[in-house]
């Protein structure tokens, strides 16, 4: 119920003021039964401006530090995040992996929407990285069809670290259907499972028009933050 109100009294209504979202392809979303729409993940805001726009209700496998941060803070925004229908998901660990996809696969048989960001995380620079391949496991096992989803403006509205976001118009495309049963019976099949996922990442991309990475956007994160790292240790003293 506190979906619904969040998403047509407090919260959709306040987010289109403030971004004006240009929707694009909202007809290749289905108006019933399962499906994955898998998008790109440039901002916090993301969470929350697809939901508001779509017709239907979407549930979206969020990582579970929004769910056990420390105090009132912490407690308010786990209480908003599930409130929102937001599943909170253990990114760390291959079995934290299978995790994920048993909740995925328990949403998509309901007959509802799963949305997720194959990249695993947010953009740190506004590109496009190499997606992660659950969103493959995902559409086979299920054999749902894979709607792609591209963001565009919402890195510039809330850059990481950005609390209160800039009033930046945002467009939000919806591509077309891809679909998968030829790969039926495969997913366990490492090969099978990088194709499906590129084919993913590529509509994406086509729809998002962003600079393409092919490495996983937590590894560049890693690596950005021990190149600071260094040099602030080859600062000169005093």
């Amino acid at each position: 119920m506190f979906y619904y109100v969040l998403k047509y009294v407090l919260l959709g209504p306040l987010l289109r003021v403030l971004f004006r979202p240009r929707i694009e392809g909202l007809d290749h979303v289905p108006a019933t039964g399962a499906a994955i729409i898998a998008g790109n993940h440039l901002s916090f805001s993301d969470h929350f401006l697809m939901p508001a726009i779509l017709k239907r209700r979407i549930t979206f496998l969020a990582k579970k530090e929004y769910f056990t941060g420390p105090g009132i803070k912490g407690r308010l925004t786990a209480a908003f995040f599930r409130s929102a229908g937001q599943i909170p998901v253990d990114r760390t660990g291959k079995e934290a992996g299978q995790a994920a996809i048993r909740e995925g696969l328990g949403v998509l048989a309901e007959d509802e929407l799963l949305g997720i960001y194959p990249e695993g995380t947010r953009s740190h620079d506004g590109r496009l990285y190499k997606g992660k391949v659950g969103v493959a496991v995902m559409a086979l096992k299920s054999g749902v069809p894979v709607i792609p989803c591209a963001m565009i403006g919402t890195f510039e509205a809330q850059p990481p670290g950005k609390v209160i976001p800039n009033v930046h118009p945002v467009a939000i495309r919806f591509g077309e259907p891809l679909e998968f049963s030829r790969y039926a019976g495969m997913e366990d099949e490492k090969a099978i499972l990088r194709a499906v996922t590129d084919e993913i990442m590529y509509a994406i991309l086509s729809l998002s028009e962003q600079e393409y990475v092919d490495e996983y956007a937590s590894v560049a994160k890693a690596q950005q933050a021990a190149e600071r790292e260094r040099r602030f240790l080859r600062l000169p003293l005093g």
